[in-house]
């Protein structure tokens, strides 16, 4: 019987957020955290809707052989003595793969859409994306029992970003009826994805707006005390760029990763007005667990699902959320939000 808390009185939440392939980074964090406990709440957006509904999709003692079978079906075949390349080589061959990704799509997640990049060209006609990625809806069909996730015995909470009034949309499991389409909409990154539409509305990932969406859980007044996971795919700690590449890589983790960082410094400050207007307002801890690539993977990183790529990251997630985890003894229990973070400041 798994336990239903890690922090005696503390429930405890999931958050999972964007990324792409980085999102093998979540299947480590997870392979740590839910033999450990039943969480309350999953939240996710992008490739943590999907992680999200996989989860909650199949019963505990498959859920993680599910997510496993995710991951396998749309990796890349690398050869085993790519990891002896010099640094500079094995970040060309991991550009290499995020390129083929791009280019042709990944088997079960998308193919290439016509006209697609060719509307760029003269007389063509134009297009809005480069790639569908409805072939993910069949995936998810096949891998979740979406009657289990609208069951309402544990809640889930999704976001995507309405194109045309720029809000936030969320589904929650508590009093919507989700489906893969709810999912195909919080993944449709433009301009890789076109947008889904649903319920009149044209919808687009919700990471562009809110990567690692912890306010759902952590805004507003708490009932309860709360434990919040949150498996991050950017940092914010990294080298000076010297190329092009780094650059792009750069920009690229700063630009999700100060998402995070305001959010973080938004939510502490409410929490504690909270507490100062009452004094028995509840707790709550927020365990960051933050996703830090190794140095070759760079500007097209969330695009290589390359075999070696998405094995070091969920071994990298499970080494980070084990050593988080052992941290929970000593975290505060009477502030108002206490951050456990594995950055460096």
């Amino acid at each position: 019987m798994l336990r239903r808390e890690l922090i005696e009185g503390f429930r405890t939440a999931l958050v999972l957020g964007g990324g792409n392939a980085l999102g093998a980074y979540h299947q480590g964090v997870c392979q740590a955290v839910l033999p450990r406990v039943e969480p309350d709440w999953f939240v996710g957006c992008s490739i943590g809707a999907v992680t999200a509904a996989i989860l909650l999709g199949n019963p505990p003692e498959t859920r993680l052989d599910r997510l496993r079978e995710f991951w396998a079906e749309t990796r890349q075949t690398d050869a085993p003595w790519i990891g002896l390349m010099p640094r500079e080589v094995r970040a060309r061959w991991s550009n290499l793969f995020g390129l083929h990704a791009l280019l042709a799509g990944r088997p079960g997640l998308s193919h290439l859409r016509l006209p697609g990049l060719l509307s760029a060209l003269p007389f063509m006609p134009p297009d809005v994306s480069l790639q569908d990625h409805g072939p993910l809806a069949a995936m998810l069909d096949r891998l979740v029992d979406w009657g289990r996730v609208n069951d309402g015995t544990v809640r889930m909470s999704l976001l995507a970003l309405d194109i045309e009034r720029g809000e936030e949309v969320w589904w929650d499991n508590r009093h919507d009826s989700i489906t893969a389409q709810h999912v195909l909409a919080a993944t449709a990154l433009p301009p890789l994805f076109p947008p889904v539409e649903l319920d009149g509305r044209r919808l687009w990932d919700g990471g562009l707006a809110n990567n690692l969406p912890l306010d759902r859980v952590l805004a507003g007044e708490l009932k309860d005390p709360w434990l919040v996971i949150a498996s991050d795919l950017y940092s914010p700690e990294g080298d000076s760029p010297k190329s092009l590449d780094g650059s792009l890589t750069r920009a690229q983790d700063l630009g999700f990763a100060f998402q995070s960082r305001k959010r973080v410094e938004g939510l502490a400050r409410e929490r504690a007005l909270w507490r100062r207007a009452d004094p028995e307002a509840p707790s709550a801890v927020l365990a960051h667990v933050v996703h830090h690539p190794p140095a070759h993977q760079r500007s097209l990183k969330a695009l290589d699902f390359s075999r070696s790529s998405l094995a070091q990251r969920a071994a990298q997630g499970r080494a980070d959320a084990e050593a988080m985890l052992a941290r929970l003894a000593q975290a505060p229990r009477d502030e108002p939000l206490a951050v456990l973070s594995n950055l460096q400041a």
